[in-house]
């Protein structure tokens, strides 16, 4: 039985519910009207060379990573080994200092990292003097190996961490980690992310934070 090519709008609209966004969060993301999306998606409307483009180039793709998945793989075919690996050496990590956070990124050899490790001296006191609280892409996860720390989230009341112990949160929310009870605290931090470059998006938000100061 021959199999039915897929559309442009059945690609979209997998590829949209792969990543569970709705229709105007990918909006959002390729910089294409909702309109003109919800009509590609319902094969209503087309999208220009150009746009389509602009689309997979939003999304980290390629054209062709984009149009292969009108093939589905074979149900035999080997999995794909990356064998990628990092150590954290003397040398392989880009330190960035804020007037609250002394950061260290981790691992800074390998290149987009689906996860972004973090090792930072939190240094703030105050969450009236720490200034507007940070907002990022993905999620991350903070576990506390030296001091105490005091977590502030937009939308939960704060909350004492003490060493061996961790929280998960939404990056998009508003957040901030503060020291409690101690000079500063050691915290491990790991952040996950659909962007392909996360680890630049952090340092260049930190970097900002830097120059503010």
């Amino acid at each position: 039985m021959t199999r039915k090519s897929k559309t442009l709008g059945s690609l979209i609209r997998d590829l949209r519910r792969q990543k569970s966004w709705t229709l105007r969060q990918m909006s959002e993301k390729v910089g294409i009207p909702l309109s003109t999306l919800a009509k590609v998606e319902q094969d209503k409307l087309s999208l220009t060379y150009d746009k389509l483009q602009q689309f997979t180039a939003r999304l980290g793709l390629t054209m062709a990573e984009f149009l292969a998945q009108a093939d589905p793989p074979a149900a035999d075919a080997p999995k794909v080994v990356t064998a990628r690996r990092s150590l954290t050496r003397d040398g392989n990590s880009i330190q960035v200092s804020t007037p609250n956070y002394d950061y260290e990124y981790l691992c800074s050899d390998l290149r987009e990292k689906r996860m972004v490790p973090i090792l930072t001296r939190v240094r703030a006191h105050d969450i009236k003097e720490f200034g507007a609280p940070v907002r990022h892409g993905g999620e991350e996860f903070v576990f506390v190996l030296e001091g105490t720390i005091e977590v502030h989230l937009e939308f939960y009341t704060s909350v004492v961490l003490k060493a061996g112990q961790g929280v998960y949160i939404d990056s998009t929310m508003g957040h901030a980690y503060v020291a409690k009870d101690c000079e500063s605290a050691l915290v491990l931090g790991v952040c996950s992310g659909e962007d392909h470059d996360l680890a630049g998006e952090l340092i260049s938000l930190a970097e900002k934070a830097e120059k503010v100061a």
